[in-house]
């Protein structure tokens, strides 16, 4: 049997994701269904879930998607438009062998891509590069599968609406960024208790408004005018397939992942003390030393959604989330990443506390951090750089965690750099309590890089023009 070859660069390390006409078209979303049918009949399985985002091309790739998978005798439910999370929903509900989200997440328009479940766990990692082998081999089950039509977005609303506990209305602004949550958005709200302003909640795959992904500051300027405009308690962002928020509080200031995980963390620990809170190695420090300061056991883990649900679904933990706004619940909930029911959650927080959001986040200790810095290296290079970095932070007894790159704690506070799993860039991310601290920190991860060779320039331009670092290139 005829193999198919995907483009290499679209077998990534948690998705399947390429540009539509470039890397990525109908022939791949066919030869996908078909080796996941393939796979899961192996296992005894006969049925997978199947949805898909708003973007043009989704509806073209889910159909193709679906043939593939019908190809192999396996029955297609497909459950319709709507954010990622609706689908990890139907797996879950509808105890599916399998389920592929077709989404190109927060990428531009012209993306697009899968992601995937299997026996109700993310697929990831050498499993994708397996699926990649498997359709190259062209050895796929034959068969005469069912497609069937199985909407789930009432369902899905309705699983949100259950667990709304809203003490004290307040008025929110919602930016649904033309993404996939619009309609359960709509929905949502028109149940909710309280005021609630909509922004952008038709769904259109050329995202006119702007870019879909809240964790860039100027993609919540529409949110900001809109909480000024209309007095607004807060407001809520999500990226283009759900399962990542953004949220700002009445003055108009970002929360990041890790504030909203401290805020989230702190009622769970009120029922559950001792329970283990996970957060990816890129959050604050504030964030492991709230939650043990609170009675619970802060426990730093790999930055990447599906690396975070497998930790999670090991120790317990009823709380995860991510600083790019990936927040995880087993706390009454399934275990993956849902921005709607973490936006449900957050609201039940702020109606019963007392105070203003605003409040809340002012309670947090005060920190200065770089934004994520980003730096080219290309892929053969960027694992070696950190590696590199390791052993000479090593030698030197610095404390360093290696747990995902190199986190290193100072008097100051701390920096981290990591290989990215997805791009060819080297991240990093310095904290402290002062300029000059921070300044310090800066300087010791310039140290590092240029040590492994890499351009710092990025990070350099960041730096007052007096206290920039002696650079070989100015000689």
């Amino acid at each position: 049997m005829t193999g198919h070859i995907f483009h290499s660069s679209i077998l990534r390390e948690y998705d399947i994701r390429g540009v539509i006409g470039k890397t990525l078209g109908e022939p791949d979303a066919r030869a996908l269904g078909a080796v996941i049918g393939t796979m899961i009949a192996a296992r005894g399985g006969d049925t997978v879930a199947l949805g898909w985002d708003g973007r043009l091309s989704s509806p073209a790739l889910a159909q193709a998607a679906a043939e593939g998978l019908a190809s192999t005798g396996v029955e297609v439910r497909r459950v319709g438009l709507g954010p990622t999370p609706m689908l990890y929903f139907a797996d879950k509900t509808l105890k599916t062998a399998a389920g592929i989200m077709v989404t190109g997440s927060h990428n531009p328009p012209d993306y697009n891509g899968f992601k995937l479940v299997m026996g109700g766990g993310p697929v990831y990692g050498e499993m994708i590069q397996d699926i990649g082998a498997a359709a190259r081999r062209g050895e796929l089950a034959s068969g005469t599968g069912r497609i069937v039509e199985q909407p789930m977005l009432e369902a899905y609303v309705e699983r949100l609406l259950r667990d709304v506990n809203i003490e004290r209305p307040l008025t929110v602004a919602w930016d649904a960024g033309n993404g996939a949550t619009g309609e359960a958005l709509q929905r949502l709200c028109a149940r909710l208790p309280g005021r609630h302003i909509l922004l952008n909640e038709k769904i259109d795959g050329t995202f006119p408004a702007h870019h879909p992904d809240p964790t860039l500051p100027e993609t919540l300027e529409q949110l900001r005018a809109a909480v000024a405009k209309h007095g607004c308690d807060l407001g809520i962002a999500f990226d283009g397939d759900g399962d990542r928020i953004g949220v700002i509080d009445g003055q108009g200031r970002i929360l990041w992942g890790d504030q909203i995980l401290v805020l989230l963390g702190g009622e769970i620990l009120s029922r559950r003390p001792g329970a283990t809170i996970i957060a990816d190695v890129k959050a604050s420090q504030v964030l492991f030393d709230e939650i043990a300061r609170l009675g619970g056991q802060p426990l730093m883990w790999r930055t990447g959604h599906s690396l975070i649900k497998v930790k999670m679904a090991e120790t317990g933990a009823p709380l995860a989330g991510e600083m790019s706004g990936h927040i995880f619940f087993a706390d009454g909930y399934y275990g993956y990443d849902d921005a709607l029911y973490a936006a449900i959650r957050l609201l039940n927080v702020i109606s019963s506390a007392g105070q203003s959001l605003a409040a809340l986040r002012d309670r947090l200790p005060a920190t200065i951090s770089t934004p994520e810095l980003r730096f080219p290296c290309a892929d053969d290079r960027k694992f070696a750089a950190v590696a590199e970095a390791k052993g000479r932070l090593e030698a030197a007894r610095a404390d360093v965690n290696t747990i995902d790159g190199v986190r290193v704690r100072t008097d100051d506070g701390w920096w981290l750099l990591r290989a990215s799993n997805t791009q060819d860039v080297l991240v990093a991310r310095c904290e402290a309590a002062t300029d000059a601290g921070l300044h310090r920190l800066q300087l010791a991860l310039i140290e590092q890089l240029r040590a492994s060779g890499v351009d710092t320039s990025a990070i350099e331009k960041l730096l007052a023009p007096a206290e920039k670092p002696h650079s070989e290139a100015a000689d």
